[in-house]
């Protein structure tokens, strides 16, 4: 019985952590036992990263640099979304190129996606987030450079 109470606990435990019905409580350990460890918990999703007001278009040269070390494997030299990683990926990268798009963009949206990652902000899983490694002025001067890219 003792053993089925500590699995009960577990498999409970597990469900919650993993997004389960958290409305039942695992069930309480009898006295004088040892409750089971609780499953670990799910890696928090990132903290909202609070966009800076104003102008957030630095340099694009120095952008193009940034760009050339953390984007273009995936989006491409010249930002077509065509880089040499993109036929592996589903969705592909977007074409930063496309004015008709990246004009529906603001550069708020830009400056989330680029520090946050695209699952932050409901976009594919596979575009990484570039916050811990580019600075907030790098990712400033990755704006500019990608709105030099697309014209807008």
């Amino acid at each position: 019985m003792r053993n089925s109470l500590a699995s009960l606990a577990l498999v409970a435990s597990l469900a919650f952590a993993c997004g389960g019905d958290s409305s039942t409580p695992a069930p309480a350990p009898t006295p004088g036992e040892t409750p089971a460890a609780p499953a670990p918990a799910a890696p928090a999703a990132p903290p909202a990263a609070a966009v800076p007001e104003g102008n957030l278009r630095g340099d694009a040269a120095a952008g193009a640099q940034l760009y050339g070390t953390y984007c273009a494997s995936c989006h491409g030299p010249e930002g077509k979304g065509d880089g040499p990683v993109a036929q592996t990926l589903v969705p592909p990268p977007a074409n930063h190129t496309d004015a008709a798009y990246m004009g529906t963009l603001s550069d708020a949206q830009l400056y989330e996606v680029i520090s946050l990652g695209g699952a932050a902000v409901g976009k594919s899983a596979l575009m990484a987030p570039w916050g811990g490694v580019v600075n907030d002025e790098g990712i400033r001067d990755l704006i500019a450079y990608i709105r030099k890219l697309s014209g807008t």
